[in-house]
């Protein structure tokens, strides 16, 4: 009777067993959902396009734009008359970079507005020397950078806001080279300054 109650447990482990093995092999049919490629036509849309419209009034992660003076340029209605960053050397060294690739065919290396462009026959951008650009505020490069003005298109989808930032840095550092006095050279920096330019 004994021997007989073990031979059923044995056999009771070992069917569970089989059981339990046969169960994961088992896939799983949400694995295998119907899904679109990007940008792939669609039959099911009465437009025939997969990919849907955000819903309106809906932020995707990561895009919420709560920082007014960082993503406009302003505040209230008025323009930024200072930056949303404090600005590093680093900073001006990314402006640099990316003056020199968006703006510097149009605005030429120095910011006179006798870039390469103009220099073709086009319209001749404007020049950040002067008067009325040397005394607008921050807030007003970054916002032309972002909408376009005149023969100036927006360049919002192809430099990110922070670069936007880093350009109008790079912009007013070109603004005090080109009208530096000796006076504004730091003290330990004037000797050199004047050997160099000999």
């Amino acid at each position: 009777m004994v021997h007989m109650r073990q031979h059923s447990i044995t056999k009771l482990v070992i069917s569970s067993v089989l059981i339990a093995i046969a169960a994961t092999g088992c896939r799983q049919q949400m694995a295998e959902q119907p899904r679109y490629d990007p940008l792939e036509a669609s039959q099911f849309f009465t437009d025939g396009q997969s990919a849907r419209p955000l819903v309106e009034n809906t932020v995707a992660r990561g895009q919420l734009r709560d920082d007014e003076h960082f993503y406009t340029g302003g505040s209230g209605g008025a323009l930024a008359k200072t930056f949303p960053f404090a600005i590093t050397l680093g900073i001006l060294q990314r402006g640099q970079e990316r003056y020199g690739i968006y703006c510097s065919p149009c605005h030429s290396l120095t910011g006179d507005g006798d870039g390469m462009i103009p220099r073709r026959g086009f319209t001749r951008a404007a020049s950040f020397h002067i008067p009325r650009l040397r005394e607008a505020p921050p807030g007003y490069f970054f916002f032309v950078i972002t909408q376009g003005m005149g023969a100036m298109p927006n360049y919002r989808n192809q430099i990110p806001p922070r670069d936007r930032w880093a350009i109008t840095a790079y912009i007013r550092a070109l603004q005090l080279s080109q009208n530096a006095m000796i006076s504004d050279v730091p003290p330990q920096a004037r000797g050199k300054l004047r050997e160099e330019s000999r």
